[in-house]
């Protein structure tokens, strides 16, 4: 039997301490990403390889997705968390130290560093849904997305100071914000190695042992500890590739057509004012609605959720080349980013339901393993994309892929009147 369940408010501090770290981590993340192309560009000497920064940093977070759910699974979340975010300080400092030697390829190695910080770090919405009941777990994880806002105001708002600082130290400016990032990362293993107690792991196995424990006593049996399923039959559930499909085809349309914009816009005479309200409408669609997201896929259901999802990513697809109009293009973003919050949120809601305790730690790493090989696939592809087939179908290719979720989704909810009385597939 298990011990005494903790109150509502240690859930609550649990979980906006996960916000916190995730408000820090995003802001370090962003700051260095805001100077990464150029300082790439400036420390190879070749302007061509001034996004490899950004795919080493995707590669570094698919690498490290899948061990460290593993390494979560031995040790809990609390301390696999600080360890990736001292991953995060270590990077951020050589990423400083490589701007001041001149050394491209130590610069590559703290971006991979970062990257594999992210790795981690992203677990964090999963520590936030298996500590929370069914009917609660997609606002948890909203709230944690929800970090993305903080560091997406605070990251930038740092590059002018932080550069000005170092320029005072006698450092090169560019340095500024990974030394900063430091700094951030530093404060989110103090916060999480320290406070995130108890360690959410622990928390869901005991949430776990009382389910066992009510349906005991409910049905006078003693409960059975389910076997790991393997793969394949993970795999077959329709729950399964249905929460897959909206998180890994969510960030693939969301890169594809947002890593471009900017530069479609410059090509057609905007400034770069106008560039900056495009992405911050984009921004806004990605985490300011979080909470909104969150309640949506509790109370409305996470397939319906993912349909609208997949809907406005759709929709978003649809007006982006319509018009060079910059409202118009900050509307499509925000939908774009908006479309990805949902798919997000509800997919890893719902992945999170069809798992069983035992499973989680291998299909969420494997998930994200996926979702960061495919973001950095669409980061490097949208560019050859774009010169070659243009803005206009770049975005209808971006809206034939939506359409996978959207089918899946309705498919799923097909099958589920069909089938109605029976238990949900998990």
């Amino acid at each position: 039997m298990s011990g005494p369940r903790p109150g509502l408010p240690v859930y609550r501090r649990l979980t906006y301490l996960l916000l916190l770290g995730q408000s820090l981590t995003s802001a370090a993340f962003i700051a260095s990403a805001t100077v990464g192309a150029i300082a790439g560009a400036h420390l190879s000497g070749r302007p061509e390889l001034a996004g490899l920064p950004s795919a080493v940093y995707l590669l570094g977070a698919a690498l490290a997705s899948y061990p460290a759910s593993r390494l979560m699974e031995r040790i809990g979340r609390r301390l696999g968390l600080a360890a990736g975010l001292t991953l995060g300080v270590t990077g951020a400092l050589i990423n400083g130290l490589a701007i001041n030697q001149g050394s491209f390829g130590l610069f590559l190695l703290g971006y991979l560093l970062m990257g594999a910080t992210r790795g981690f770090t992203d677990l964090g919405r999963y520590a936030a849904a298996e500590m929370h009941p069914l009917a609660e777990r997609a606002r948890a994880i909203s709230l944690v997305v929800l970090g993305g806002t903080a560091g997406a105001i605070l990251g930038p708002a740092l590059v002018g100071p932080t550069g000005q600082l170092a320029l005072r130290f006698g450092l090169a400016e560019l340095s500024g914000p990974s030394f900063a990032g430091a700094a951030l990362f530093a404060v989110g293993v103090v916060l999480i190695g320290l406070f995130l107690r108890p360690d959410p792991s622990v928390l869901a196995r005991q949430f776990a042992a009382d389910a066992d424990a009510a349906a005991e006593a409910a049905t006078g049996q003693k409960a059975v500890a389910e076997p790991v399923r393997p793969f394949r039959l993970i795999w077959a559930l329709p729950a399964t590739r249905l929460a897959v499909a909206a998180m890994v085809i969510g960030q693939l349309v969301m890169v594809m057509l947002m890593s471009i914009t900017s530069l479609h816009m410059t090509d057609h005479g905007h400034p770069l004012g106008d560039v900056s309200i495009v992405i911050m409408g984009h921004t806004l669609g990605m985490f300011g609605l979080s909470l909104i997201s969150g309640r949506l896929a509790d109370n409305f259901g996470r397939p319906r959720t993912i349909a609208i999802g997949a809907g406005l990513l759709i929709a978003a697809c649809l007006l982006a080349p319509l018009s060079q109009n910059t409202a118009i293009l900050a509307v499509a973003l925000f939908l774009l980013g908006l479309g990805w919050n949902f798919c997000a949120v509800a997919g890893a809601a719902l992945l999170t339901d069809t798992l069983t305790l035992g499973e989680r730690a291998r299909m969420q790493g494997s998930n994200d393993v996926v979702v960061n090989l495919v973001s950095g696939f669409g980061s490097l592809q949208s560019g050859a994309l774009f010169a070659w087939i243009g803005y206009t179908n770049l975005a209808w290719i971006s809206l034939a892929v939506s359409l996978i979720p959207l089918a899946l989704a309705l498919r799923f909810l097909s099958l589920r009147r069909e089938r109605a009385g029976i238990p949900r597939e998990a």
